[in-house]
């Protein structure tokens, strides 16, 4: 309900009047994306008038007056851009009239109600109170200056940031005994409500079949939006929603898709399947990684918000009308696998108050410091982990020496099998070293040079398509870790063979053509190896690391999650896909379980659950590795407060909650950027929220911190307390011994942590462990010693 209407006529005629307008617009056609980008201009496209048609009785019957905008009104496209106005809390009792408010105040600005009608792309009207909205510069300055308005900001173009995967953290639904308990207590997560904020789904997929699923949860207010590859029967018992959003989005990216929930994409329908899929016997792919694929929470229904087009380009405004739906529609957990540093935070504020989960990727930016994105304190961010299971692909030297890479290598049904190549070696693989090399037939060997600054996988990919162009039969690859195998399986890698190997195993390769006359090679397909002889959950290289740029008195990301070679569902296929986009969606189902065995858990207790239960070392008590330059021993900026640990997340003991009112301090004082909006009086760092993670950034002199736990286990239950401090930190805890009753379910303890020089020094890291038995309640402590302000650490 973009906007009000006094009669069914009147919706009608507004109907038609869309479906005009967007024939003009498609007359009329788009500009380029470099005008797009020149001008500040979004072009906003209705979908076909085939969306506004009725539904099937199974779901909500006013899917037609889905709220869609075309701007009509006379305006230079250099001078308008689509803003962002955020009004807080919603003041009114229906949503017509939370909307008529937001036309009445444009409307005073405009001139006209057709003007701030033909203004709006969305009016966010259900969990929080705002819209987006074209304007030029100098009315969102004016509007900025409206008492009742929090923030008016630009609209931002966001990115996109299985089978083994459940098994290894422990959730095996074929296993009986306790390392099933929480898919069984929790009945596999059935009527949990997963929304997923993506680039659609492909509901054919057997993932997303609802065989046997009873009827559609009754609280559910959801709608299925129409569209011309998706009909009412392509929402399901299982896919119970489903709608899009264009608004902001560049007209070459709806160009690329089509107006629907479909995904033409991938990404949302690989994320969707992982936190949710249903069960599937003997997935793969092409015979790697072969297993059920099912998702964490397989009996959790889906609903689906695209707001991702084309390669994955995601608008502001479309990201937060989704998440505003999302609230009304009645949703328990959100997965966004969205890159961002914020923007739609006051959007996932609003759904944690409502007593929704909402679950953030935290980036593709690592092994770098300071990359993580969506680190509002409110949500989830999550890191990218690998599991235990890797592709050895067998590559033969003509002298018979055998070495073992990595790749996604298979051969057709039909193939005649591997043979041997000559062998060529490509110092750096370059533009400049090829230089017209003559490939057909063999297989280049790529040697990184010592000064190429390109990253190994641009080097890889120019590397790839020039054997494939040139009809080589292979190409290894040598580099440092990237944790990035899924370019072996790569449109530039079809019909030959990409293998990766390390630097080391590439000098034994050089040595060889060094000495043959005729170096030859065979590269042999991959297969997969799983468990003890693999190393696992280290945290991938690129996963995006902390500390965070705009809130650095909190530790992101909060936990880590596989992410590296994720098997799950992309059309009617199964594709393996890398990235901490994997890892979110992992975290979601994980919430979906413990909303279901827990349903009075408030977000942040699901959150504690998760992280204070966290591992930080293996299942042979050797810590958690960090993928990077070097390789290193993880710490909290590079997985939180660990690798996730489902089934003792189910049972924590103890968790750190918070009251959902208590994040306005925060949001009030630290993200809006205006300077008329009143603060909380006493101006908290941020260290002061209860959460299950402390980060002191400028220690100079004493602090104390206090944190409060409640008892969610054993009712009788003493807890003692093991301090590890961070390095050149003196930190005591206070009391040291925590007895919880029927009666004293919460305790509140003090932490105080001093320097013991002073120094401008960088971040040390210790942790407060509350045990029981062989119960742990951990948090991760940082902290920084600091003499100065705004001290460049460049040098």
């Amino acid at each position: 309900m973009g906007f009000s209407s006094s009669s069914r006529r009147s919706r009608i005629a507004s109907v038609l009047q869309l479906c005009l307008c967007m024939l003009l617009c498609r007359v009329q056609g788009g500009s380029s994306h470099e005008q797009h980008l020149e001008e500040g201009m979004n072009t906003l496209i209705a979908p076909s008038c085939s969306a506004r048609d009725s539904l099937d009785k199974d779901f909500h019957p006013n899917c037609w007056d889905q709220p869609t905008k075309t701007s009509t009104a006379k305006r230079e496209p250099s001078s308008y851009e689509l803003y962002i106005v955020y009004l807080g809390e919603v003041k009114h009792d229906h949503p017509d009239h939370v909307v008529a408010s937001h036309h009445d105040m444009l409307t005073t600005l405009l001139g006209s109600k057709e003007e701030s009608i033909a203004s709006v792309a969305y009016n966010y009207k259900h969990g929080f109170s705002g819209f987006a909205a074209m304007l030029t510069p100098e009315q969102a300055k004016q509007l900025a200056e409206v008492p009742e308005v929090i923030s008016v900001e630009k609209n931002k173009i966001h990115t996109t940031a299985t089978t083994r995967s459940w098994d290894f953290l422990g959730l095996n639904y074929q296993m009986t005994g306790t390392s099933s308990g929480l898919l069984k207590g929790s009945n596999y997560g059935e009527d949990v409500i997963i929304g997923v904020v993506d680039t659609g789904i492909w509901p054919e997929s057997r993932s997303f079949s609802d065989e046997g699923y009873g009827p559609i949860p009754s609280r559910w207010k959801g709608k299925c939006q129409l569209g011309p590859d998706w009909g009412s029967n392509n929402c399901t018992r299982k896919i119970i929603g489903a709608r899009f959003y264009t608004a902001g989005v560049l007209d070459k990216h709806l160009k690329a898709d089509t107006l629907s929930p479909r995904d033409r994409n991938g990404h949302g329908t690989h994320c969707a399947s992982t936190a949710a899929g249903s069960i599937v016997e003997a997935a793969s792919f092409n015979g790697l990684a072969e297993g059920v694929a099912r998702g964490g929470a397989p009996r959790a229904r889906i609903a689906v918000y695209k707001s991702g087009w084309g390669s994955g380009s995601f608008s502001t405004a479309s990201v937060l009308a989704a998440i505003d739906d999302a609230i009304h529609d009645g949703v328990d957990v959100l997965s966004l696998s969205i890159g961002g540093r914020g923007q739609v935070a006051f959007g996932a504020l609003h759904a944690v108050q409502k007593g929704i989960t909402v679950v953030y990727a935290a980036g593709n930016d690592g092994p770098r410091p300071q990359t993580v994105g969506n680190i509002s304190p409110w949500v989830i961010t999550v890191a990218a982990s690998k599991v235990d299971r890797s592709f050895p692909t067998v590559i033969t030297l003509g002298n018979k020496q055998q070495i073992v890479g990595q790749s996604l290598y298979y051969q057709a049904k039909n193939s005649s099998g591997s043979s041997f190549a000559g062998l060529l070696v490509g110092q750096g693989c370059t533009a400049d070293t090829l230089n017209g090399t003559d490939v057909r037939g063999i297989i280049l060997f790529c040697l990184p040079l010592p000064d190429d600054a390109r990253t190994p996988v641009s080097t890889f990919e120019y590397a790839s398509q020039y054997v494939r162009n040139g009809g080589g039969s292979g190409l290894i690859f040598a580099q440092y870790t990237t944790d990035l195998l899924t370019v072996t399986a790569s449109v530039a890698c079809q019909g030959i063979a990409c293998v990766l190997v390390d630097l080391d195993t590439g000098e034994k390769i050089i040595k060889y053509v060094g000495a043959a006359s005729s170096p030859v090679a065979k590269i042999e397909p991959a297969h997969t190896v799983t468990g003890k002889e693999i190393p696992e959950a280290k945290v991938a290289s690129f996963s995006s690391r902390g500390p965070s740029r705009d809130y650095a008195d909190i530790i992101k990301p909060d936990i880590a999650a596989p992410g590296a070679n994720i098997l799950a569902a992309v059309g009617d296929s199964y594709v393996m896909y890398s990235g901490t986009s994997m890892a979110a969606p992992h975290v979601a189902g994980i919430v979906a379980l413990l909303k279901a065995e827990h349903p009075d858990w408030s977000p942040a207790a699901i959150k504690s659950a998760i992280m204070t239960t966290a591992r930080v070392t293996d299942k042979r008590g050797m810590p958690i590795l960090a993928e990077g330059l070097p390789r290193k021993t993880a710490d909290p900026f590079d997985y939180g407060s660990g690798n996730i640990n489902p089934t003792g997340a189910a049972d924590p003991g103890l968790v750190y909650d918070i009251d959902p009112r208590d994040y306005n301090k925060f949001f009030g004082c630290t993200i809006v950027r205006r300077t008329n909006v009143s603060c909380d009086a006493t101006m908290l760092p941020a260290y002061h929220l209860n959460l299950p993670s402390i980060a002191v950034s400028e220690l100079r002199r004493p602090v104390t911190v206090w944190r409060t736990v409640t008892n969610v286990g054993e009712a009788d239950s003493v807890y003692h307390a093991e301090v590890q401090s961070p390095a050149g930190v003196m930190m005591e805890v206070e009391p040291t011994v925590l007895v919880f009753n029927t009666t004293d379910r919460v305790h509140s303890f003090k932490v105080k942590l001093a320097p013991m020089w002073r120094l401008q020094g960088d971040y040390t890291f210790g942790s407060i462990t509350w045990r029981k038995d062989q119960k742990t309640v951990r948090i991760p402590v940082a902290a920084r010693m600091t003499i100065q302000d705004f001290y460049a650490d460049v040098a």
